[in-house]
């Protein structure tokens, strides 16, 4: 097979993976990028909602926190204690998280020193109502989980679609014609140029959060692939069930958590859904860059014993690998300028779809100086 023959079929399957997948990604990319700076807008309606809180002293203990919290519910059986995230700075409320029928998830925010519930989601604000719909268009197409696995396909055929439209990229050849654009020229050419210059800026970008979207919405196969490619198997944490016995109160678990990584910051608890599950606690080295940290400590809920621990500062191939994920996802590895970016890679699946189909549309008819199977031209 000749290198033109090659690519010509890399072309195909550029333009067609495109025209099928173009309209999804075209959501996926606009949710996105209206969730680069989700938490800060919500933090500042949030804020705004809840009040100024003025430090008092030591902060309330968690218990006393989830106790108080625990009482709101006592008329809705079915509310189950999900997680708790503990403040992080002396003027940030917890939020205690609850599951319930009727909302997945209620966030419950608790003043952290007089215990009083300043808000929580049952009646939410616009704004939270708005995100909330955007982030489950992100993920799921808002059709629950057959749209879950939709995305997540349509995040690998994307993947597929960058790496060829770079392979066809013109400036391989002469860099300058990589990024030129000539917007006095035949319509044609110009979406062509647009086209081919705004797919090599983004290209890379659009690997990076369409493939760990992809390995997220199948994380099932995703994970233990990557660990089995990379040797960093994990001892699956489970609890023993214990006749009669009921779950260790949180204080005393805290401190045997505590203990496995002194130097560390408690960030969040997640509480056992399942009887057999494990008590999971999250926290952060100073030294780490993520905000909620990734050390984890994993407590067999009835005897309290330790079944593992993942800390950040120590993390294998595979740990460093999934831990990745995130900051390429939304961007973070770079700080603010690259959150900034991150906003218009989202819009690059539109700008590309529509100057792919308009080249499409005109596909029948001849161009001089356009070179064939140039880059992401569908």
């Amino acid at each position: 097979m000749t290198s033109k023959t090659v690519r010509k079929v890399i072309f195909g399957l550029h333009r067609y993976i495109g025209l099928a997948v173009g309209l999804i990604a075209i959501i996926v990319g606009l949710t996105g990028s209206l969730l680069v700076f989700q938490s800060e807008i919500s933090d500042f309606q949030r804020h705004n909602q809840i009040g100024t809180i003025t430090p008092q002293g030591e902060m309330l203990p968690i218990e006393v926190v989830l106790n108080t919290v625990k009482k709101s519910y006592t008329n809705q059986p079915d509310a189950k204690l999900n997680r708790v995230y503990v403040p992080t700075k002396p003027d940030e409320p917890f939020n205690v998280i609850y599951v319930i029928k009727e909302n997945d998830w209620i966030d419950n925010y608790v003043h952290p020193y007089t215990g009083a519930i300043l808000s929580n989601s049952l009646n939410p604000s616009y704004i939270d109502s708005f995100y909330k719909v955007i982030y489950e268009l992100h993920y799921s197409l808002l059709v629950g989980d057959i749209g879950y696995k939709i995305v997540g396909t349509v995040g690998l055929l994307v993947c597929i679609l960058t790496i060829t439209g770079i392979f066809l990229w013109p400036g391989w050849r002469k860099l300058l014609t990589g990024f030129k654009i000539k917007l006095d020229a035949h319509p044609k050419r110009v979406n062509f140029d647009i086209h081919k210059v705004a797919g090599v800026i983004a290209g890379v970008f659009l690997l990076f959060t369409f493939f760990t979207g992809f390995c997220w919405n199948f994380n099932e196969f995703s994970e233990p692939l990557i660990r089995a490619i990379t040797f960093s198997s994990k001892q699956e944490a489970v609890s023993q069930l214990i006749p009669g016995q009921s779950p260790l109160k949180l204080t005393e678990q805290l401190k045997t958590a505590q203990a496995q990584l002194p130097s560390a910051e408690l960030r969040s608890v997640y509480f056992a859904q399942k009887p057999d599950s494990a008590l999971m606690i999250r926290y952060k080295f100073p030294q780490e860059i993520e905000d909620g940290g990734n050390s984890y400590v994993y407590l067999d809920q009835y005897s309290g014993k330790v079944l593992r621990v993942d800390n950040a500062l120590k993390p294998s191939l595979g740990d460093r690998i999934l831990d990745s994920f995130n900051p390429l996802h939304y961007g973070t590895f770079g700080g603010l300028p690259t959150r900034i970016f991150y906003v218009f890679v989202g819009l690059a699946p539109l700008i590309l779809f529509i100057t792919g189909f308009v080249m499409w549309r005109y596909r029948k008819r001849p161009m001089t100086n356009l070179p064939i199977g140039a880059f992401a031209q569908k």
